[in-house]
């Protein structure tokens, strides 16, 4: 597809280079300054970083988080078990202590996942609009496009610390998100799974997206936003798919 005035110029200089601690700064303030410099797509160590500073963060707010984490199972549970009566509390709860021994390895997992899919579909989606960029490159503006992620580690355990545990009862309790305002009991759960994804740091990451996309892919503007919406779109399939299976 075309190019128009405000594609970026092919022909700028090469960026300075930085420490990737200044790109976990920078990626705050001056995000296409980030995506320009770490247009190698050389995107191993940030990815490191990330999920090491998430599974501290995950371990400095876990107390913090404990209400949400009880109310959730006793909510999965008596679901799982309306579904199969033959499965016990007993079951359940041996399940869960597995769950929480190996809950850093799960969250290092599904964070590396999570951006490696992320980096996919936005490299897919972006060839729609002639994105010029490689798929490592793709991977990289996804990574840097999720470190907002470990601000939400913190507003999300600030938030439990301040709020009255009883209306700690699930996970979008502390959600900057719709889904906040939904009844988990009686809400249907595609709606919540919609309305969570209505949500003020996945929309920050999705505008990140959209400027990672728009720097390395050399597209313009306007059609690296709408890149990134249909990615934000694919990313909220597994949870609505998860929820049409829950109801």
């Amino acid at each position: 597809m075309g190019m128009n005035t405000d594609t970026v110029n092919e022909s700028e200089p090469a960026p300075a280079k930085t420490s990737l601690w200044e790109d976990f700064v920078d990626i705050f303030y001056a995000p296409s300054s980030v995506f320009a410099r770490r247009a190698e797509g050389k995107f191993g160590m940030p990815l490191l970083i990330f999920i090491v500073v998430a599974v501290i963060l995950y371990f400095l707010t876990r107390n913090l988080m404990q209400p949400i984490m009880d109310g959730e199972f006793a909510r999965n549970t008596a679901a799982a078990m309306r579904k199969n009566p033959n499965l016990t509390a007993e079951q359940m709860a041996t399940g869960r202590g597995f769950f929480e021994k190996l809950a850093p390895v799960f969250i290092a997992v599904v964070l590396t996942i999570s951006v490696f899919g992320t980096g996919l579909v936005l490299w897919l989606v972006g060839k729609l609009f002639d994105a010029k960029e490689s798929v490592a490159a793709a991977i990289t503006i996804a990574v840097y496009a999720e470190i907002p992620r470990l601000v939400q580690f913190l507003v999300n355990g600030a938030q439990a610390l301040v709020m009255n545990q009883d209306s700690l009862t699930a996970t979008n309790s502390v959600g900057l998100n719709l889904a906040r305002f939904m009844d988990p009991d009686k809400t249907s759960p595609v709606l919540i799974a919609l309305g969570a994804r209505v949500d003020v740091f996945t929309i920050w990451v999705t505008v990140l997206l959209a400027i990672g996309i728009h720097v390395l892919g050399k597209i313009p503007k306007q059609q690296a936003y709408i890149t990134a919406f249909i990615v934000w779109i694919i990313g909220a399939l597994p949870a609505i798919l998860g929820a049409l299976r829950a109801s």
